[in-house]
């Protein structure tokens, strides 16, 4: 008996550290991404309020594609699941760069929602290291899966540098290329995740309704707190390298801002499950807000490049505590059987709100200017402050 939990401990494990690479890889497409997409989109498009809108089709096209891919991995397991989403950014990345090749925004537009077809299969890695984790360490396993993210944080703006003057002068068109190579990395690796399957018996038993499940505290601050997390995040994130090419500071200067955002994002990972099982999820979720109210007031207070450094790096540390710890608070409201469908609600509702706010990042950056777009989050972060103290007491005088 002892070998044989031993033996799946370790499969566990293993299970574990192929999907914080594969997370990594995909982390790294995105971070790059990030460092690029509103560049682009601002050199192909008609006009500047438009720079920002390819981007918001990589969300739409995650929004669009969380359910089908969350139902399809239910039935074909997740395996094929993520070797589909691999197989789809092999295509983003081609036809991106061939949008650039020819000038084309309609292109362009084209292969960022096809990249979000792929990042959106890609938002079920930390998912399936819960599925393959036992209770008490799901939480440790989704943060330590997230923490792959550390490595794109490094690798996904140098290679955004390096990949940026392949084909000079037609900047940025190897940087896709790139997106696809790393995706090829994606597909071969998956082939070796090896996660339990749901039982027919409850794959075909989907529990409790949406509506019914939506009514618990937990269920309404997890989502609550990805929504507003990530939505905040993007809405800043997207605008930052705008806003600092328009205060005169370089592309490498922009790259390097991002990369601290990012590092700041996935570092806390290896320990945010500690922390959460320590302080309690509400504390998490709350220190989280706190961090983001930290970088509106750092971004606000000047235009140098530490600003937007230390806005960045904060910004980046409320996000991983807010979607780190929502996700971890989302396992505790449903059940096994229910996991598919409540991902995917999870998933769509989140991904609908950053798709939103990549969308209107450009045009407030464009029309109101870099404190308009950082007051547009102040709102919805001191609700999610309000409701994770609210949630906090409901747990305080709930007894043992």
């Amino acid at each position: 008996m002892f070998i044989v939990a031993g033996m799946t401990q370790d499969a566990n494990m293993r299970n574990v550290g192929l999907l914080a690479v594969c997370q990594a890889l995909s982390m790294c497409c995105n971070v790059l991404m990030v460092a690029i997409a509103a560049l682009v989109g601002q050199n192909l498009a008609p006009e500047g309020s438009l720079a920002t809108l390819p981007f918001a089709l990589q969300f739409i096209g995650i929004m669009l594609m969380t359910a089908p891919a969350s139902l399809m991995m239910t039935r074909f397991g997740r395996r094929y699941g993520f070797s589909q989403g691999a197989v789809i950014g092999i295509a983003a990345g081609l036809i991106c760069s061939l949008a650039v090749f020819e000038r084309s925004f309609l292109l362009y537009c084209v292969g960022s929602l096809v990249f979000g077809a792929f990042a959106a299969h890609a938002t079920y890695y930390r998912f399936a290291a819960a599925d393959a984790a036992k209770p008490e360490s799901k939480g440790r396993a989704i943060s330590l899966v997230m923490a792959g993210g550390v490595v794109a944080a490094i690798a996904g703006p140098e290679l955004a540098k390096w990949s940026r003057d392949l084909f000079e002068p037609i900047f940025f068109a190897g940087s896709f290329l790139v997106v696809s190579a790393l995706c090829v990395l994606v597909l071969i690796i998956v082939q070796f995740i090896r996660i339990p399957h749901l039982k027919p018996e409850k794959g075909r038993d989907g529990g409790r309704p949406l509506s019914e499940i939506a009514k618990q505290p937990a269920f309404f601050v997890a989502v609550l707190c990805g929504m507003v997390g990530y939505g905040s995040m993007n809405l800043i994130m997207t605008a930052t390298p705008l806003a600092m090419m328009s205060c005169d500071h370089s592309f490498s200067d922009a790259a390097f801002v991002i990369q601290w955002h990012a590092l700041g994002m996935f570092t806390p990972s290896f320990f945010t499950g500690h922390l959460v099982k320590r302080f309690g999820v509400e504390r998490i979720l709350l220190t989280g807000g706190l961090l983001i109210l930290g970088c509106i007031a750092i971004n606000l207070s000047g235009i140098e490049i530490l600003n937007f450094w230390g806005g960045l790096v904060m910004l980046g540390l409320g996000w991983n505590f807010l979607y780190v710890g929502g996700s971890i608070l989302l396992t505790s409201a449903h059940r096994p059987e229910e996991r598919a469908k409540v991902q995917a609600m999870n998933e769509f509702l989140t991904f609908s709100t950053v798709a939103v706010t990549a969308l209107t990042s450009g045009a407030l950056l464009h029309n109101f200017g870099w404190s308009v777009v950082n007051l547009g989050v102040l709102i919805p972060v001191l609700v999610v402050i309000a409701t994770v103290v609210w949630f906090l007491r409901q747990n305080r005088a709930v007894p043992a």
